[in-house]
């Protein structure tokens, strides 16, 4: 067995882990990186969900999320916008060499593949180490980026599995009393992804095995209200390719999901289930819908030890895991808009500075935007909304992550930086996404670094400093205030992000600051990249207040079609809101089919001579 010293190690190579142990070792520190698979990325690349939910409005877009954003058009120009669930639809082979790329180009991070955590060290209440099974690695912060939160259980720290009740937060959508669902389900259910594709008209693709218990009367009603096609393109990404994570009676499985949690054998036992089931529904695509549709079998790398490989995914995409008790928890009300506003408000602490207690200091590090999602194989549960209407579409209403979420109550040397965030269970339907987690993961690696240069344990950290350093970074500068209205490259981007900081109280609900430059050019936005290059000339309706039309016709004006004119940027949507009714305009965007939307970056209005 080696034994290895460094000064921050991160478990897991997940979306948080990834992110975290890259931000680390940008900041100059030694970093191990320690993953179970040979992909880097977990929910956006080794689980293939290829179609990340949230943050995507071009404010929104920035730190390591903006630049992996940036990257996918520069490997795949043009074709991010092609499903309808997500504007951002990709290869998830060009995901994982995106990570593996930016891993290699750091000569102080060094990754480690096929281990997992065997055993914590610790010094009473001090994790000092951790032992896998070829390696014992001992660092000075140690963050666990595991799907599941394993480091929690093997270090006996304080978590949370299951839903938490009505009285013990006081959220409103929590249940009042324990139920068959809480009993049944305790997290939401995992997916197995498959990715399918189109063989084309009058090919046929190899016939998909039947597995064991298979069961096509679980899948009857899956697509009953969008019909086939709609149905595939809902994770359509280039080359007829389909990310099939369908919550509709389908890939879905949570049954006998408390196996996770139980012994090796009873965790295997899901597995399995959960891949047989993706099968299952892969083969009842296949049989209703045609034999033109198969299995991507050159998607995933094989692995001996895994059920994934080839069409399906290297391990199931995990909605949630254990979740850590930290010092704060996030509930449900910490993630609802202001009553009346558009945005949640700031999280607010009293932090110690030096001898000193400062009352109302702002602790937010990352941000997210996402509708509260849970998935349960019995169906949807009612809870708060938070969305709203914008640039044309619905979107969810920001909230941020305080620090705090990340550092146990008693724990020293460890911060967590997945979806295992001190957080309740109706809550993590929001803070889970893929996005979100990556600025959790920017974030943990920021605080490690910045724990080991000023030689403090992570609860005595400067939460000001790590905002600092995150809002500055040379690489990929992050926003950890949501703003609806600034983009990263406006030159008052960094100073309202720091005003709000210093006065959280002045945070508008509304989610906009007030401008005292006009807002940069919508092309010139260093986020949205997917979208240039298409100009469309038309006719604008609009229906409502927040739902716009864009008449198209021909080039031989014999025939026209309209679309939904949606945007992500500021000024656009700004733009939308202001034209007149069948008014005659220019739309720089791009045109996406399945979901039947032009994708707006710029408009031009036309004058009369």
């Amino acid at each position: 067995m080696q034994t290895l010293t460094t000064d921050v190690l991160v478990v897991g190579g997940g979306t948080g882990g990834t992110a975290a142990a890259i931000q680390a070792a940008r900041r100059g520190v030694n970093t191990i990186l320690v993953s179970e698979f040979p992909w880097l990325g977990g929910m956006l690349t080794s689980a293939g969900v290829s179609a990340p939910d949230g943050n995507e409005l071009a404010a929104f877009q920035t730190g390591i999320w903006g630049a992996f954003l940036q990257e996918l058009e520069r490997r795949q120009p043009g074709s991010l916008d092609q499903g309808w669930v997500s504007f951002f639809t990709y290869d998830p082979r060009i995901g994982a060499q995106i990570f593996a790329d930016w891993v290699a180009a750091l000569p102080n991070l060094h990754w480690i593949t096929g281990q997992i955590p065997l055993e914590v060290l610790k010094q009473d209440d001090h994790i000092t180490g951790i032992r896998f099974a070829d390696y014992t690695i001992a660092a000075q912060v140690i963050l666990d980026g595991t799907e599941l939160g394993d480091l929690l259980a093997l270090a006996e720290i304080p978590h949370r599995w299951g839903w938490e009740l009505q009285a013990e937060f006081g959220e409103p959508s929590a249940p009042l009393t324990t139920n068959a669902l809480t009993q049944t389900y305790p997290v939401q259910a995992p997916t197995w992804v498959v990715v399918m594709r189109d063989y084309g008209e009058g090919q046929s693709a190899p016939e998909i095995p039947v597995p064991p218990n298979y069961n096509p009367a679980l899948f009857q009603e899956a697509w009953d209200n969008y019909g086939g096609e709609q149905f595939l393109n809902y994770g359509r990404w280039a080359g007829n390719h389909f990310m099939i994570n369908w919550p509709i009676h389908g890939n879905d499985y949570g049954e006998g999901i408390h196996r996770l949690m139980g012994s090796p054998t009873g965790q295997q036992q899901f597995l399995q289930e959960a891949c047989w089931h993706s099968q299952s529904f892969a083969r009842y695509i296949q049989t209703q819908l045609g034999q033109r549709y198969g299995l991507a079998a050159d998607i995933f790398p094989s692995l001996p030890t895994s059920f994934g490989g080839g069409a399906y995914a290297l391990h199931p995409y995990f909605r949630e895991s254990r979740r850590l008790k930290g010092l704060t928890t996030i509930r449900e009300q910490d993630i609802l808009p202001i009553v009346r506003g558009s945005a949640a408000s700031l999280p607010v602490t009293v932090w110690a500075e030096g001898c000193m207690q400062v009352e109302n200091v702002c602790d937010a590090i990352a941000i997210g935007n996402y509708a509260n999602d849970h998935h349960y194989p019995s169906g949807e549960i009612p809870l708060k909304p938070k969305s709203l209407r914008w640039g044309g579409r619905w979107t969810g209403t920001p909230f941020t992550i305080p620090y705090r979420s990340l550092v146990p109550v008693k724990t020293d040397g460890f911060l967590v930086c997945e979806k295992n965030i001190s957080v309740s269970h109706i809550a993590n339907g929001a803070t889970r996404l893929q996005p979100l987690v990556l600025g959790i993961g920017q974030a943990a690696g920021m605080a490690a670094a910045l724990c080991v240069e000023q030689g403090c344990q992570p609860r005595d950290l400067d939460v000001r400093s790590l905002q600092e350093a995150l809002l500055t970074d040379a690489i990929a500068p992050a926003a950890v205030i949501p703003l609806f209205n600034l983009v990263i490259n406006h030159p008052d981007w960094l100073n309202w992000q720091r005003y709000y900081l210093d006065h959280p109280e002045a945070y508008p609900a509304a989610g906009n600051c007030p401008l005292q430059h006009p807002s940069m050019p919508a092309k010139t936005h260093l986020a949205n990249p997917s979208t240039k290059g298409q100009t469309l000339a038309g006719t604008y309706t609009r229906v409502d207040a927040q739902t716009y039309m864009l008449e198209v016709k021909s080039p031989d004006a014999l025939s026209e079609r309209t679309f939904t004119l949606v945007t992500l940027n500021p000024d656009v949507d700004q733009k939308l809101a202001e034209l007149s009714q069948a008014q005659r305009i220019t739309v720089e965007g791009r045109i996406n089919l399945a979901g039947n939307w032009v994708l707006a970056t710029a408009i031009i209005v036309e004058t009369a001579l």
